[in-house]
């Protein structure tokens, strides 16, 4: 009698008792949010200069830094955007805890600890493509905004960057959640080969559409400049041949464990 059957059995649950505990996990995440948002914005000012530091990379030290907002309440509702911003990072755990948590009753012991993993990769690869952002593509684009400048002289303006503190915020925002969700990709595609909707040999011939549409999300995702929509569109294609392999693994664990399956069917008989 196989026991993970009558596991799963004994975690069912009627529908009402399903939805008072997606309440509470739904409840617990979002106070974990309101905790993290709250703090953050005692600190979105501190926040927000962190994220302008790219541009006073691609500025350069003999620089001065200079912003300005045109509304009354325009950096206001900036901080505000700052601390959601940081608050969802800072409750993520919680968040992806509580799913957790909620999600597991119906799931067996193995599928649970095989869940884990793409559990710990999600942050660090949201967080891997933050970082790339932060430390190549926004001071490149920064770089690349500024050489547009016009110094000004005799028969022409002078045309000088100022930033509004709300548009350098959505942009920096922007490529940091267009990263964040591309860098995704492994996780997404070796979840759907476990689930057995895609295979390696699928990817391998669908690469040429791939990175057609890794071009294309770039250029949808990012500003106008050809910097930002290769700096998406590279680490796209790289991370879809990195989830090839990563689906080729699952393949052959799977074969693996079938084969070592049928073998031990084959000698109970």
């Amino acid at each position: 009698m196989n026991a993970e059957p009558d596991e799963v059995e004994a975690s069912r649950a009627p529908l009402l008792t399903h939805l008072v505990e997606l309440r509470s996990r739904l409840i617990k995440a979002l106070i974990a949010v309101f905790i993290a948002f709250v703090v953050c914005f005692f600190f979105a000012e501190k926040i927000y200069n962190i994220l302008i530091i790219p541009y006073e990379w691609a500025a350069g030290p003999s620089r001065d830094i200079r912003m300005i907002f045109t509304a009354p309440q325009e950096y206001f509702i900036t901080q505000l955007k700052v601390a959601l911003f940081g608050a969802i990072f800072v409750a993520f755990p919680v968040i992806a805890t509580q799913l957790y948590r909620f999600a597991a009753p119906g799931l067996y012991k193995a599928e649970r600890r095989a869940f884990i993993p793409y559990l710990v990769a999600t942050p660090i690869l949201f967080i891997t493509g933050a970082a790339v952002v932060f430390f190549i593509i926004m001071p490149l684009a920064m770089r690349f905004f500024l050489s547009l400048e016009q110094p000004g002289g005799p028969g022409q303006a002078a045309i000088e960057l100022l930033p509004k503190v709300n548009e350098y915020l959505s942009l920096i925002m922007t490529l940091i959640l267009a990263f964040g969700l591309v860098f995704q990709l492994p996780v997404v595609l070796t979840l759907l080969a476990r689930v057995g909707i895609v295979t390696s040999e699928g990817l391998r011939s669908k690469r040429k559409w791939a990175i057609v549409l890794a071009f294309v999300a770039a250029a949808i995702l990012t500003p106008p400049d050809v910097i930002s929509q290769i700096g998406l569109a590279l680490p796209t294609i790289l991370l879809y041949e990195a989830s090839i392999y990563s689906v080729r693994f699952v393949e052959r664990r799977r074969a693996r464990e079938a084969a070592e399956a049928a073998a031990t069917t084959a000698a109970a008989e």
